[in-house]
């Protein structure tokens, strides 16, 4: 039995409704991340049928996670001020909307416009399920929570990139973001429906404006480095991310028919690890467990990034091991952060945290495409290695900020694991 500040037990297993929470919260982020995981699969197609440079296509992808950033960040002062069920009701319809107009369009401008529309809005959800997150569960649960939620990465490989890939291989590239419109607007329905207000933080006044508040977010140095250890984690997560697939098949000779496969095998590999890595953190310690998953994933890192042409089984076990090591880390560092704002701050800190993500995430995408390069579109990547030892410098980073996030709750009397 766990105990709180006051010495009072608490109870561990979650109740019926926290588990519907926690399921329709991990709905709404599998939607959410899908939306924007199914762009690079469906890139050749797009490109394609709507006539886009290389240039344009790569536009289209990081106007999405720019928008998605800068939102967060202009949203985060009013994060607070509202009942948070109304918030993720609102930027929610928001996304419907904007992944149906992506499903419309028929030319470049449009589907720039509405990739941005859609980020505008789906870069917040994020932080608002994490805002929830916070106040619903205590930090002894939290780490089981934010490994079921994270499970909608795993899920949109394990069963939306294939799904998505094989209908619109019989009705175009508009029907995966069709789907994810009738499928979000169920789930939307639900939160109407079924989910309790969730206003708690409201109790605490807060005598600041949105833009007194933001700053005040901003300007707490135990924040800060909160930030900027999600800004370096992002930095190493996405930098390979979307030269992967090109990775494989031009280098590793992994063919086109393997590679649905392949973000399967990976979408199945972060479902199991998931909830078993959540458990872990909630019962060791939060940071021993990032810096041995960090250690690893520099490991496979270098490995992998190194390889010519290789047996399939070789790629497989090396992607896997990369998703062990990503969702290993992820786990550990987002339940510690999330123990670093106060009530009243949770939904600024959250947005803030996730703008600087989705922001890192974009220069990263950005900084891979200058350091790698491709002679024509058949030929191997050249300096792929180079992007893995960039990760490795960040990953020993992270670990120092990540460390000092862990000494920072220790010192507010919170539980350390």
């Amino acid at each position: 039995m766990a105990f709180n500040k006051e010495n009072s037990p608490i109870k561990l297993k979650f109740s019926s409704y926290e588990v519907f929470v926690i399921l329709l919260l991990a709905l709404t982020q599998f939607t959410v991340v899908l939306d924007f995981m199914v762009m690079s699969p469906l890139g050749d197609m797009l490109m394609k049928s709507m006539d886009l440079s290389t240039t344009q296509f790569g536009l289209c992808v990081s106007a999405y996670a720019f928008s998605a950033g800068i939102s967060g960040l202009l949203t985060a002062g009013f994060a607070d001020r509202f009942d948070r069920k109304s918030l993720l009701l609102f930027f929610y319809i928001g996304f419907i909307a904007g992944t149906l107009f992506c499903g419309l369009a028929d030319t470049y401008p449009l589907l720039l416009a509405a990739r941005i529309f859609t980020g505008i809005f789906g870069g917040v959800i994020g932080s608002i399920s994490m805002a929830i997150v916070t106040d619903m569960f205590v930090i002894e649960k939290r780490g089981r929570v934010i490994g079921y939620l994270q499970m909608g990465f795993g899920g949109s490989q394990v069963l939306g990139i294939p799904i998505s890939l094989y209908i619109a291989n019989h009705w175009g590239w508009q029907s995966p973001f069709l789907m994810i419109v009738v499928l979000a607007s169920l789930i939307w329905l639900f939160i109407v429906l079924k989910l309790k207000p969730v206003k708690e933080h409201l109790e605490i006044r807060s005598e600041r404006n949105a833009i007194g508040h933001l700053w005040h977010t901003l300007a707490q140095r135990k924040y800060r480095i909160g930030f900027l250890a999600t800004a370096f984690l992002s930095l190493g997560g996405f930098m390979m991310m979307p030269w992967g697939s090109a990775f494989a098949i031009n280098n590793l000779h992994v063919t086109p028919q393997q590679l649905p496969f392949l973000y399967m095998a990976s979408g199945i590999t972060a479902l199991l690890i998931m909830p078993f890595i959540g458990k872990l953190s909630d019962r060791f310690d939060k940071f021993t467990i990032f810096t041995i998953a960090s250690v690893w994933l520099s490991i496979v890192v270098i490995i992998y990034t190194n390889l010519g042409p290789v047996a399939f089984w070789v790629v497989l076990l090396m992607n896997l091991g990369f998703m062990i090591g990503i969702m290993s880390r992820m786990v550990p560092a987002v339940a510690l952060s999330s123990a670093l704002p106060e009530k009243q701050d949770r939904g600024a800190f959250m947005g803030i945290n996730s703008s600087l993500q989705q922001i890192a995430g974009g220069l990263a995408a950005a900084l891979g495409g200058m350091i790698v390069v491709q002679k024509d579109k058949f030929s191997p990547l050249e300096h792929y290695d180079t992007l893995g030892y960039i990760i490795v410098i960040l990953s020993i980073v992270s670990i120092f900020l990540i460390l000092r996030v862990s000494k920072l709750i220790k010192s507010s009397e919170l539980d350390p694991h």
